[in-house]
């Protein structure tokens, strides 16, 4: 009862902060103009003083992977531009979560959860700047779950304990760029192998001949509802699925090393999924549709955060060598259609991003079918971490090449 109560308090706490903050933050102007990238960041720490939250009324503290994407966003801005403010967020927000001894608040090993293990990165980067060394025990612990993960007969990494047999591809963002990571800083490149045979397998058994596109998951046990008898396969192309992959791929390119051999496979699929995912661009707007091949089909709609997945993931494989230089002007368009549609910029200079699907899954209680019907049915939301982390990557990749955008004129959403 005591816990209850205390808990009410601290939203109580937290809430009543937050509408000062609201009430006070005109004061606050994020410049017009500095880089665009710098704007996006700044914009979401003025919103989220001292905290990774995941709701514009209520703060949620639990250890997730939305939490894993920002942080990894600020810290690819720290270290593009050395601003301690970035890094001092992401210390404090780690803080939060990280009890002395290295446990971590609200974890739970034995669900097996592949989504938990994402903020593992930012633990490792924290911890090498630090030397603190609760932040290496969690790290550890994240790496201990991957080691005894449970994996289908091909040895495919399960998505969580309540997902039998299943391969989605969001999985493989949340896992193996800290999986390589590790085992590059702690020098096991015997993990090498199986991080390529997670990407590989799950394109093998997502891959549409046809389209060259991705389908979300991949159930190896043929037991789900969702999924083909013949193949496993879940039945539509959501682009967020194929957003979470591309960034993976990128990612984990860069951190393994130029000597190990395999990397020739990652860049091979990354060349395959953009050629494909490049076609299906709404053509006046440069933006992906939430169900990205159907884009004609009433209820579909733009959607912010698998189009700035895919601009960060083209932008970084051309400026790293990986894809063609040619996927990089498509990035700058895509990224000025964002701009352009589905963003608006505050009076303070906040920038909004509008239209990302809030979640989307398979199996569960209730049921998700993975029909179109259900993906288009999950609500829209603004700022939301999945498009926003993202926003950010995509801003600082391109203006690593050059390109700056300018927003003075843009202030409406279509």
């Amino acid at each position: 009862m005591k816990k209850r109560f205390m808990n009410f308090v601290l939203i109580i706490i937290l809430s009543s902060t937050s509408l000062f903050y609201c009430q006070d933050r005109k004061n606050i102007i994020v410049d017009e103009n500095l880089p665009m990238y710098v704007r996006l960041a700044d914009s979401f720490l003025h919103r989220h003083p001292g905290a990774v939250t995941y709701d514009s009324i209520f703060t949620e503290t639990k250890w997730n992977y939305e939490q894993g994407l920002i942080l990894e966003a600020l810290y690819r801005v720290y270290k593009y531009t050395g601003e301690k403010k970035y890094f001092q967020f992401i210390k404090e927000n780690l803080d939060q979560y990280i009890e002395e001894d290295g446990k971590i608040k609200t974890y739970k090993f034995e669900n097996f959860n592949i989504d938990l293990v994402n903020p593992g990165r930012a633990l490792l980067y924290t911890y090498q700047e630090t030397k603190n060394e609760k932040l290496k025990i969690a790290a550890d612990t994240l790496r201990k779950q991957l080691k005894y993960q449970p994996r289908t007969p091909s040895g495919g990494l399960w998505h969580k304990k309540i997902y039998p047999n299943q391969m989605w591809l969001d999985g493989l963002y949340m896992g193996q760029p800290f999986n390589a990571l590790y085992s590059v800083i702690y020098n096991q490149p015997e993990n090498f192998d199986d991080i390529i045979h997670q990407f590989t397998l799950i394109e093998k058994n997502t891959r549409d001949d046809k389209t060259g596109l991705l389908y979300h998951a991949w159930d190896e046990s043929r037991e789900q509802k969702w999924a083909d008898p013949e193949t496993g396969r879940s039945p539509n192309f959501w682009g967020r699925a194929m957003g979470w992959y591309s960034m993976a791929l990128v990612d984990v390119l860069e951190i393994l090393p130029e000597s190990y051999p395999e990397k020739v496979e990652l860049k091979k699929i990354l060349e395959r999924l953009a050629e494909a995912i490049v076609k299906y661009r709404d053509k006046k707007t440069n933006i992906w549709y939430q169900v990205i091949d159907q884009r004609d089909r009433e209820g579909n709609y733009l959607e912010a955060s698998a189009t700035s997945m895919f601009a960060y993931a083209l932008a970084k494989g051309s400026n790293e060598g990986y894809i063609d230089k040619e996927y990089l002007k498509i990035s700058e368009k895509v990224f000025t259609g964002l701009l352009e549609n589905l963003i608006k910029i505050e009076e303070t200079g906040y920038i909004n991003l509008y239209n990302i699907c809030r979640s989307a899954g398979l199996g569960g209680t209730p049921y998700r079918d993975g029909s179109f019907e259900y993906y288009i049915s999950e609500p829209k939301r603004m700022n939301d971490i999945k498009g926003y982390g993202p926003f950010i990557l995509a801003a600082l990749e391109l203006d690593k090449a050059g390109y700056k955008f300018n927003t003075l004129k843009i202030n409406s959403v279509n």
